[in-house]
């Protein structure tokens, strides 16, 4: 059977792509890609047959993946972080259903580390209670449900990560979450950009009051850039970490036995 790797390269550069990520970049003979992640993979797809494109291309780039394993070339396409976290997964599924091909291409999703999760691992423990993931983009959400999901989130007490912050020309969605922030500022902010780019990765623990206090201007903040709040029972260890306790200290004692 045709074959069709959606492919998760993980959060940025090629520390977080996982080995059956790898494997099935060794196994393909094209790759389609946006420009920036293929530049980022050059070293596992060195050699393949490419077919690259930039932003706002997402169908495109999705279709001729479906048009190259139709053709009978075993073929991945990249997704950066994973391919269900505002990636590839949901398009090419859809147009697979619309096209009906079901019965002419095996299609393969494998899972990667997003950037919520490895920025969270590089600051401690801070999503060890239920959180949830917000995309800010209201490109193809609106923005009054996106409002609507920041304040559900943090009513809650969940642990936010949110996605796609803002752009040079799309700041509402960013201004109306900094005003539901407003009454939780003490809560502990992780500020990640770049996260797996060496050379670019910042990370910065800082609250949310930072974030108000600097608005649109916050120099940390851009498309590239994850943050995550922390819930009400988040705290700073001793050496600056961030942890949100799961709970075990107040059931259990320190040798184990309930308290």
């Amino acid at each position: 059977m045709k074959r069709l790797y959606i492919v998760s390269s993980g959060a940025g550069g090629t520390d977080y792509i996982t080995p059956q990520a790898q494997r099935a970049l060794a196994e393909c003979e094209v790759v389609v890609s946006y420009s920036k992640y293929a530049r980022e993979l050059k070293t596992l797809i060195d050699g393949k047959e490419l077919y690259t494109s930039g932003m706002t291309h997402e169908i495109k780039r999705c279709l001729q993946a479906i048009q190259y394993a139709l053709e009978g070339k075993t073929t991945c396409i990249i997704s950066n972080g994973d391919v269900n976290v505002y990636g590839m997964a949901t398009l090419i599924v859809e147009l697979m259903e619309e096209k009906d091909l079901w019965d002419e291409i095996e299609l393969i999703s494998l899972p990667g580390v997003t950037s919520f999760l490895a920025a969270a691992s590089k600051v401690g423990a801070p999503v060890s209670q239920d959180f949830s993931i917000i995309s800010l983009s209201d490109r193809l959400t609106d923005i009054n449900l996106i409002d609507k999901r920041v304040k559900s989130g943090l009513d809650c007490d969940f642990v936010l990560g949110i996605y796609n912050p803002k752009s040079q020309k799309r700041i509402l969605p960013y201004q109306n979450f900094l005003k539901a922030l407003k009454g939780y500022e003490n809560r502990i902010c992780v500020i990640a950009s770049n996260v797996g780019r060496e050379k670019k990765e910042k990370i910065l623990i800082t609250n949310a009051q930072d974030l108000i206090s600097q608005d649109i201007e916050h120099p940390t903040v851009s498309m590239s850039t994850l943050i995550i709040v922390c819930n009400s029972n988040t705290k700073l260890t001793k050496n600056g970490l961030v942890l949100t306790p799961r709970g075990y200290l107040n059931k259990y004692e320190l040798s184990g036995d309930l308290k």
